[in-house]
């Protein structure tokens, strides 16, 4: 009786490295360890740089709670801002508006010497202060108190300071239903504020008109 062939069992071999999948996926590993790295260089070259913490008015003095630390990725050729690795320059005065967040300028910091704005406290009526906050922008109007007599011409009313920054609003309600009062800081132009006080003084009556775009003023 004829015996039948049996078949021969083939040993698995080790995958050689000219296997096209080992090389596929050698290929990936390596593609996936480059892009890694890459991600983690790009994320080592993020910068510290102080951002404003509130919104800054020009004029206003720094302290310590005017900023905060972020890091960031900057681009070439991008603004020169204000580097975090050195101490918050306290002391020192905002001589632009910056907005709460937003990153500070170094050219947006100097002394005192470059600060040409001084702070006054007018008061105005409620209706052209409504909706007014820090860092509103305001063009101010005077109208002289009206002058006694028949022959008296009326009041002209004149616009005295452009684009005044407002630093703080106060409103204040007096007793027995007597009107609200606003109280409105401003940082004005130095060489304003004298007209500004012989106005307050004159009981001139001020309207504040805001200007667009400032916060507070409406659009553009």
């Amino acid at each position: 009786m004829t015996e039948l062939a049996r078949p021969t069992a083939k040993r698995l071999q080790r995958p050689s490295w000219r296997d096209s999948r080992l090389v596929a996926g050698v290929l990936l590993v390596f593609v996936a360890a480059t892009l890694g790295a890459k991600a983690v260089a790009s994320a080592d070259d993020r910068v510290p740089v102080w951002a404003a913490a509130t919104d800054l008015v020009a004029g206003d003095r720094i302290d310590a709670a005017s900023f905060t630390r972020v890091d960031v990725l900057l681009g070439d050729g991008s603004v020169p801002y204000l580097s975090a690795d050195a101490p918050a320059p306290t002391g020192s005065f905002v001589v632009r508006d910056v907005r709460a967040g937003e990153l500070v300028p170094a050219s947006a910091v100097g002394s005192p010497a470059d600060v040409d704005v001084r702070r006054v406290t007018v008061r105005a009526d409620s209706a052209s202060t409504a909706g007014l906050a820090r860092g509103s922008r305001v063009d101010v109007f005077v109208t002289p108190k009206a002058a006694t007599g028949s022959d008296a011409e009326p009041p002209r009313t004149t616009r005295l300071i452009e684009a005044a920054g407002v630093a703080t609003v106060s409103t204040t309600t007096g007793g027995l239903g007597a009107n609200a009062t606003t109280s409105v800081q401003l940082y004005v132009p130095a060489g304003t504020v004298q007209d500004l006080v012989e106005a307050v003084d004159g009981d001139a009556r001020l309207t504040l008109v805001p200007v667009a775009g400032s916060a507070g003023g409406g659009g553009a």
